[in-house]
């Protein structure tokens, strides 16, 4: 028992540090479902695909490896990278929603955040609400749909004192080792700047 524990351990060290020397190629960020209208308002249509079942992958528990920007909309080429764990507890409200808790250390400090998943019967959308425990506010959703394995969520916010949109990508097509990422753009759409991506590997 302890010998395969230990080759367990030695995989999953070795996974990581395999994936925290490559360089990560980002998909090319755009509007998929979205527009922005004339009106300069930010317009959603979900996918024919979407349905309340396009969580459920991430039932379980997860060990999660991140790279990230040091700064943000400032043409920074440096990342920093770290490890974090996240606990999905599978569908609630009788199907259409999910939640999970997300632990790390940012700057030797321990943090958690919180995320609420809800699926609307109606518009077929997905709202994906985010808490910090630096924070203790609920932040406006980032709303959309998968298009098969691939979702794509929007919002708009603002950073620095400045508007943006932002965006989450998901990428289910690994069930084992589905992938996120972010980009901030703050020109309505026209350009963005990928900002965050992590991969997870399911611990249980």
């Amino acid at each position: 028992m302890k010998r395969t524990l230990f080759f367990l351990l030695a995989a999953n060290l070795s996974w990581f540090a395999t994936l925290a020397q490559t360089t990560h190629q980002f998909p090319t960020a755009e509007l998929v479902n979205a527009k922005i209208n004339a009106r300069g308002e930010l317009e959603l249509t979900a996918s024919k695909t979407s349905s309340p079942r396009d969580f459920d992958f991430l039932a379980g528990k997860w060990k999660m490896s991140h790279k990230k920007l040091k700064t943000r909309l400032n043409n920074s080429t440096e990342w920093e990278e770290l490890e974090s764990t996240d606990e999905n507890y599978g569908t609630i409200l009788n199907g259409i929603g999910n939640m999970d808790i997300y632990k790390a250390t940012f700057d030797g400090k321990p943090f958690e955040g919180f995320t609420l998943r809800l699926f609307n019967p109606k518009t077929r959308l997905w709202s994906l609400y985010w808490v910090a425990s630096t924070t203790g506010v609920l932040d406006a959703p980032v709303v959309g749909s998968f298009e098969n394995n691939v979702g794509w969520f929007y919002g708009k916010d603002t950073f620095q004192g400045k508007p943006i949109l932002f965006l989450f990508r998901w990428d289910k097509t690994d069930k084992n080792n589905p992938e996120w990422c972010q980009a901030f753009s703050p020109d309505n759409g026209k350009t963005w700047e990928w900002n965050w991506w992590n991969v997870s590997r399911k611990i249980k």
